[in-house]
């Protein structure tokens, strides 16, 4: 069977996970990527209730829907950045405290590894699993960078500078990996602008840094590679066997009047300034065709994940046509060479 379609549920906050459930059925998904955030998931209680996980599954399975996944994105962008006001407005209350910047990045590195164990309660209480995942648990989620601001280097930087931003990156995210590691459950980055990973270089980087630690490994997101330059089709192929989660979301570039280059020139989304801009899947400069091809290739079998994000239309029309989208351009592999009826033995 091709691979299931969810909906990942981050820009969806504002509504209840009931309401949500019910209009992505309707839009034809088969489940959710629930995001930690709103009322969709709760870390804290799934980490300690199997009855509160059991109650997720419920609402889901009431709307014929499934999940593989959760998703801290908000949590993670905190455990190595340096942080400002604007992290107040995205973290929980008990991560961000009273501010202090160091204290913020020790208490969201805990919640993330706290995530590790609410992830494996909730995949567990998963309907009719038996004994074993149907597909490797995994947390996707952001890491933040120290050294992100240092993207463009002047003042003159060296590679010695940026080496200390991997090695922090390595020393923070070492424990959290430990508990990823207890709990059976992969985490995967969504290499993105901002955070320790941007592009296939980087991420080969941020790889070495934690010595290739097997827990460690991508949410692939096609939309924030290409308009920087970046082959993100060679970004599956490079990382075959570290393809944990693959959002399907789209972008374009080229695009605006010539005032604004890739660093987005302070200019807010759908500003007909902008050289690149997110779009609806299939509106966007992304070959989806390549990227199944490559996905079957190296054998991902998980969920194609839909990020939407549009600035210039209305989600709930633009999340049903990607459904139908990605749901018409995905295919089962061929289980045998295309060719071999010609092998007289086979006919």
């Amino acid at each position: 069977m091709p691979r299931p379609v969810t909906l990942f549920t981050g820009q969806w906050a504002d509504l209840s996970l009931p309401d949500l459930a019910e209009k992505a059925s309707q839009m034809g998904y088969d489940g959710l990527e629930l995001a930690c955030w709103g009322d969709h998931f709760d870390v804290d209680k799934a980490a300690v209730s199997k009855k509160y996980c059991k109650e997720r599954w419920e609402i889901l399975s009431d709307n014929g829907l499934t999940a593989f996944s959760i998703s801290s994105h908000l949590v993670g962008q905190a455990v190595c950045d340096l942080i400002d006001e604007r992290h107040k407005a995205i973290l929980p209350a008990d991560v961000w405290g009273e501010g202090e910047p160091e204290k913020v990045r020790k208490r969201a590195a805990k919640k993330l590894a706290k995530t590790a164990k609410a992830c494996r309660n909730f995949i567990n209480e998963k309907p009719g699993r038996g004994k074993k995942d149907d597909f490797p648990a995994v947390v996707n989620g952001f890491t933040g960078s120290s050294i992100w601001h240092s993207i463009y280097a002047f003042p003159p930087t060296d590679q010695a500078y940026w080496d200390k931003g991997f090695e922090d990156f390595a020393k923070r995210f070492g424990p959290i990996l430990q508990e990823f590691e207890k709990q059976k459950v992969n985490f995967a980055l969504e290499v993105h602008p901002t955070e320790i990973a941007f592009d296939i270089a980087s991420a080969e980087r941020a790889l070495a840094a934690v010595k290739g630690h097997k827990r460690f490994g991508f949410n692939y997101d096609p939309s924030h590679l290409g308009y920087q330059g970046v082959d993100y089709v060679k970004f599956i192929r490079t990382f075959s066997d570290r393809i944990y989660h693959a959002h399907m979301k789209d972008a374009w570039w080229g695009h605006g009047d010539g005032t604004v280059g890739v660093f987005g020139g302070h200019t807010t989304f759908a500003d007909p300034r902008r050289h690149w801009d997110f779009r609806s899947v299939g509106r966007g400069d992304v070959d989806f065709e390549e990227i199944i091809v490559a996905l079957n290739d190296i054998g991902y079998a998980g969920p194609l994940s839909i990020e939407w994000e549009d600035s210039r239309m209305d989600r709930f029309h633009g999340a049903e046509e990607s459904c139908d989208f990605i749901k018409q351009l995905d295919f089962t592999p061929n289980q045998m060479a295309f060719d071999a009826a010609f092998d007289k033995e086979k006919q």
